[in-house]
This record gives C-alpha cells, structure tokens and sequence, in this order.
C-alpha cells in the first residue's frame, strides 16, 4: 500500500502544490501572460524553424525533448547509492520549485525575446564576455550530448534488435501524422489514435522480426559503429527539416508513447502494489558516488532540475509558441510530468526489482535483482522493473513484450533527444558564429561540422573520459540560466525571488559537486589529471558567472532605482 500512497501523493503534489498554486503565482507575479502579444512563431513564420504549433503537439515536442533518458537514468542510480527516500524527496521538492520555474520563466524570457536562446540573452543581461563563454560552454555540452545519446541509442538496437524496425517505422508514421494535421486539417484525436494503432502494430512486428546485426558488421563498420553512423545522418537530416514535417509530430507520437507506457505502469503499481525492495536510505556517504549533498543532486538531474530544459526552450519551443497562455501548459507542466515519470521510474524499479534473493528464493537475480542488472545497463534495469510489475498485472501479456514496451519507450525519446541537440547547436553556432564568419549561417555547413565533431567524439570514446562529470555540467547550465533571467527580470522591474535562490543554490551546488569529483580524480592511485584538471576549470566557469550574474544584478537593480528616483 506503500506504492500507492506515494505515487497518489506525488501526483497531487505536483499538480495542486506545483501546476495550480506555484504556477499561478508566477504567471500573477512574474510573466503576466498576454494574448494579445503576438509571439515570434507568428511575426517571424517562416515555415522551417518559426512555426506556430498546436498546444498538444507544442507539449509533445517540449516533452519528448527534455525527458529523453534523464529522468529514468538520474533516479536509478541515485537510489541505488542514496536509497529512494531521498532520492523521491529531491524530485518532488527540485522539481516543482526549481526545475518547472528554471524551463517555464526562460521559455517565457525567450519568447519576449524574439526566440533568442539563453545564450544571447545572456548578452543583453550580462555582457558580450559572459555571452561567448557560455556559448562555448553550451556547444562542446551539446556535443556531448548529441554523441552519448547516438551511442546509447546505438547499443540499446544492438542488445534489442526487436526494437530497431518499431524506432525507425516511427519515421515515416510521424511525417505521415504531421502531413495529416497540417496539409489536411485531419481530427487531431483520430490522427493520432491512427497512428499510435500503426506504433503499437510496428511493435509487434519488431517483437516478430528482430533485426540483427552479424558481428562482422555492415560495409566495415562494427555493428555499434554502423547503428551510431545511421543515427547521426538522421540527426542531421531531420534537424534542418522543417519542424512540422517531422520533429513536432514525431515528438508528439513519441509522447503518446511514453504516456501509455506510463500509464500502463502506474495502473500496474495501483493493482499489484509491489513492496519497494531498494532500501529507504543507505546513509549519507557513498564509496563511489561521495556524500548525499551535492553528489544527489547531480545524479537524479533531468528528474528535478536540467539545464538542457533552457536549451529546448529557447532553442525550438520559444519559436513554436503560438500565444503566451499556453506557456505554462506547455513548459512548467512539461517539467511536472517528466517529475511523474521520475516517480514512477522509482516505484517500478525500486518495486519491480530485488535489491537480494527474497527468503523464499525463487528469483532469478542475474533477471531481476536491482544491482544485477543495473551492471547490464541502466536501460535493463528499467525494462526489467517495468516488465515484471506490468506482467504480474497482465500475465498474458509476458515479461518479454512488457519489457519492449518500455525500452521502446526510452529508445524513442533519446532519438527525439539526438535531432533536437543537433538543431539546438546550430542556432547557437549561428547565433555567435554566424555574423562574423558567414560560413556558419548556413544551416547545412553547420550541421555538417556538428555531425561530423559528435561522430568523432562518439567513435573514439572520448565521450568517456568527460562523462563522469556531465551531471554536474548540466546542473552549471541551469545555473547560468536561472542567474541570467534573474538579471532579466530585475531589468524589467518584476520580482526576482523565485530564480535567484535557486540560482544561488544549483551555484554553490555545482561547485560542491566538481570539487569533490576533482579529490576523488586527483587523490586516485592513478590520478584522472584530464578530469580533475577539467573539473577545476568548471568551477572556475561557476564562479566567473556567479560574478558576473551578481554583478549584472547589481548592477541592473542600481539603474532600476536611478529610474526610480529620477522619475520621483
């Protein structure tokens, strides 16, 4: 009853806490949302990357776009070296309060900007100086993400061969549902119960007809070179397409995806109500990850707070945002339901699986005990919880099937996440590039160089070697973002209070963070010089824009008072 009890809790906590209450004082006090603007998807429609969108389609996009693996990964393995009880806590308390404010006011902020990213709004409220070196910071993180995700994506279609012909079918299925609604002005209800029948069909037909991959290979490459070859030509390809032809409804499909699969799953936990098996709490120190604070709060990451989200927002849905109302819709519930998924995720893992062989035995550990497959991979971990609660509820259905469902699920949203980091990169390359070097306003010789920089960090592991300390990058970009807006809203003379603590906190956070990662590197039997050295200089960027988002502020609250008085 435990499961329950939680997840009801949550779900009310998130919607009444967070949606209504949180939320509404923001709009009251902070963005004031008008109609009667119009938004940059209207004044500059331009048919590829500025086009106005349906709010449900709008939603799909901006959900598939954050969620990607995050909020599934972060939570396993802040459980496994925190327990869950701390690790639910940080969701629910990160999210509403910190994580919906950070994707809700930069979307905004974006918007009232002419769909400038945060990087170039980082220039009006902090200078040129602090612009181009967030903008550095941002690409060589989006590198990073466009490779891990391709090589994720690449060995999740190796290990589940049934899954390649459902993720690629996907392709044509959305550009078929996007034509529907846009060409055609088909019912939007049954254009898209059409096509997730046609995904739930494709299922079945990667469940029947596996495609595998000899170990031989195909034209030379390794199977894992091959997948991660073809994944980052699509990533090119589909983020210089028009955003309705394929992003916004195959983000959208994606959504109904995981939504099913979700619900399937909470309804799962409501009639099998498993026990969760992961401890409440293993201490306040792990020997691997370090102490609970700030190392937990780095790990569960996309869950309760990402600094991607400001990417996305004022990368892709700021241009897509047909009025200002449907904002918070759009972004703050976004970042609540990714909260539910986190919950979820917990629940199903933490229930599903067998932190040790139960005393009446019978368990297969090597299938489903917590520590045993999380050594297979994160995603194992996932399908592996998530098929044993569904198939308890539904035996007909099977472990096998249920587990594809949820693998399928993650598979689809880390492809939403590949193309929408290539596009997101090129409006930032552009953005600081572009003037002075015309070369890089052209969008294909852009994405070019971007495909070409994640393929080589892909392929040559380098993605390795800076992976231990992404987390703690991602959390220094929502950093930056929320000391920027905060700066913004000080220059328009709107309260300030709801981005600037958290700012404050996810700073000083970080920084805990990459000191402790830059012991542990240096202090090693074989010191890990290019991370620690690497971390070092992390800090030293959490510093220069903690400087210079306070200085800004400073700065920006004495003209506020100058105005002030001169007008008195």
């Amino acid at each position: 009853m435990l499961t329950i009890f939680i997840l009801v809790s949550a779900c009310s906590f998130f919607y009444f806490v967070g949606y209504r209450y949180y939320a509404g004082r923001i709009d009251a006090e902070v963005i004031q949302p008008d109609n009667v603007k119009t938004t940059p998807a209207v004044i500059q429609n331009d048919g590829v990357d500025y086009v106005p969108s349906k709010p449900l389609v709008l939603f799909g996009h901006n959900f598939a776009s954050i969620a990607g693996a995050g909020p599934i990964i972060g939570p396993i393995v802040a459980m496994h070296h925190f327990g869950w009880a701390v690790t639910l806590i940080w969701i629910l308390i990160g999210n509403v309060f910190i994580g919906a404010v950070h994707d809700y006011i930069t979307l905004m902020v974006s918007v009232r900007n002419r769909g400038s990213s945060i990087a170039d709004i980082a220039e009006t409220t902090m200078g040129r100086r602090a612009k181009l070196v967030f903008a550095v910071f941002l690409i060589l993180a989006m590198l990073l993400v466009i490779a891990v995700f391709g090589v994720v994506a690449a060995k999740t279609l190796i290990a589940q061969p049934g899954m390649v012909f459902p993720t690629f079918a996907l392709i044509p299925v959305a550009m078929v549902l996007g034509w529907c609604i846009y060409k055609k002005s088909f019912n939007l209800v049954a254009a898209s119960g059409i096509a997730f029948a046609v995904v739930l069909f494709n299922i079945y037909i990667g469940y029947k007809l596996p495609v595998e991959i000899s170990e031989q290979g195909i034209l030379g490459l390794s199977p894992l070179r091959f997948w991660f070859v073809i994944l980052i030509i699509y990533a090119g390809i589909a983020s210089v397409l028009p955003v309705n032809l394929l992003l916004q409804p195959r983000d959208y499909i994606s959504t109904y995806i995981l939504f099913v699969s979700m619900a399937l799953g909470m309804v799962a936990l409501l009639w099998v109500h498993p026990e969760i098996n992961t401890p409440v709490f293993l201490g306040g120190f792990s020997e691997e990850k370090g102490p609970v604070w700030p190392m937990l709060f780095v790990l569960v990451a996309c869950g309760a707070v990402s600094g991607f989200h400001s990417l996305v927002a004022g990368g892709t849905v700021s241009k897509q945002l047909a009025q200002e109302s449907q904002g918070r819709f759009i972004s703050y519930g976004g970042m609540l339901t990714e909260g539910v998924v986190s919950v979820v995720t917990v629940l199903l893992v933490g229930g599903g699986l067998y932190w040790a062989l139960p005393a009446t035995g019978g368990v297969d550990m090597s299938v489903l005990g917590f520590r045993e497959t999380l050594k297979q991979g994160w995603i194992h971990a996932f399908g592996s919880g998530y098929g044993h609660v569904v198939a308890q509820m539904i035996p007909s259905l099977g472990f096998t099937f249920a587990y594809m469902i949820a693998v399928l699920a993650l598979n689809t949203f880390v492809l939403t996440t590949l193309d929408t980091a290539v596009r997101i990169t090129r409006f930032i390359i552009q953005e600081v590039a572009g003037e002075k070097f015309p070369i890089f306003d052209n969008k294909y010789i852009c994405t070019v160089v971007i495909s070409v920089l994640a393929y080589i960090i892909g392929v040559t592991g380098g993605w390795q070697k800076i992976w231990p300390i992404f987390g703690a990058t991602n959390q220094l970009i929502a950093a930056v973002a929320l000391f920027v807006i905060s700066a913004y809203l000080i220059g328009i003379k709107r309260p300030t209070k709801y981005t600037l603590f958290p700012a404050v906190f996810m700073v000083i956070t970080t920084i805990g963070a990459l000191s402790w990662q830059a012991y542990r590197f240096f202090s090693a039997p074989e010191p890990n010089w290019f991370l620690g050295i690497t971390s070092l200089l992390l800090i030293a960027l959490a510093l220069f824009v903690g400087n210079e988002g306070l200085t800004a502020i400073r700065s920006q609250g004495m003209g506020s008072m100058k105005t002030a008085s001169s007008r008195a």
